[in-house]
């Protein structure tokens, strides 16, 4: 009940800060088993872009977010626990080794939708508009052919919550999604990343808009 509360809370709250409005240009909303990836510049994208899901689709997607940052307890660990139902990993490979993204693995088997931000950090350079994609998207994809990539971007939320500002600014945000994209048979690592990031970086709007 009391994470019913708080997503209920998030959802209204984030729709009246960023006035948001979804743009689905390469496709529609599905029940498909999908992983949303987006460009990364705020704590709350993975937010903003959960909210403008419909209800039925929220119910089956999660966020994959940084232990480091996501899983240290209280209300933090709680809106990520309870209420996102979120998938942490870790981000600094200990030296133990092990595959730091075996916990998307299980979800993404378990036939949940992801949402996902392949840059692995924060873009704080409003000079870059993307920076480089790790390579776990590739591995993802390669891994799951029938899990549908789909590349969201997310315009404007980085100045409603500009660093250093303790309240948002309201201001209109808007997530543009594209076509679903997925490995092709015999395709290099290097070339799909530069594809994935290619159909991201179409979706941004023209300077000056």
């Amino acid at each position: 009940m009391l994470e019913s509360i708080f997503a209920y809370a998030i959802i209204a709250g984030a729709r009246a800060i960023t006035g948001l409005r979804s743009l689905w240009l390469g496709t529609t909303p599905k029940d498909a088993q999908r992983i949303y990836y987006a460009n990364h510049s705020s704590h709350g994208d993975f937010v903003l872009l959960w909210a403008s899901l419909p209800a039925q689709l929220r119910r089956r997607t999660r966020p994959v977010a940084g232990a480091d940052y996501w899983g240290k307890g209280g209300l933090r660990g709680f809106v990520i626990n309870r209420v996102f139902n979120g998938v942490l990993i870790e981000r600094q490979r200990s030296e133990s080794g092990g595959n730091p993204l075996e916990p998307v693995e299980q979800a993404l088997a378990a036939g949940d939708s992801l949402i996902l931000f392949p840059e692995g950090t924060r873009n704080l350079d409003e000079e870059v508009k993307l920076l480089p994609f790790k390579s776990g998207i590739y591995h993802l994809s390669k891994a799951h052919p029938e899990v549908e990539l789909v590349p969201v971007w997310l315009a404007n939320l980085n100045r409603v919550m500009p660093k250093g500002r303790a309240l948002p600014l309201p201001l209109l945000c808007t997530l543009s999604f594209g076509a679903p994209l997925a490995v092709q048979e015999g395709e290099a690592k290097e070339a799909f990343i530069e594809r994935a990031r290619d159909a991201l970086l179409a979706l941004a709007p023209a300077e000056g808009h």
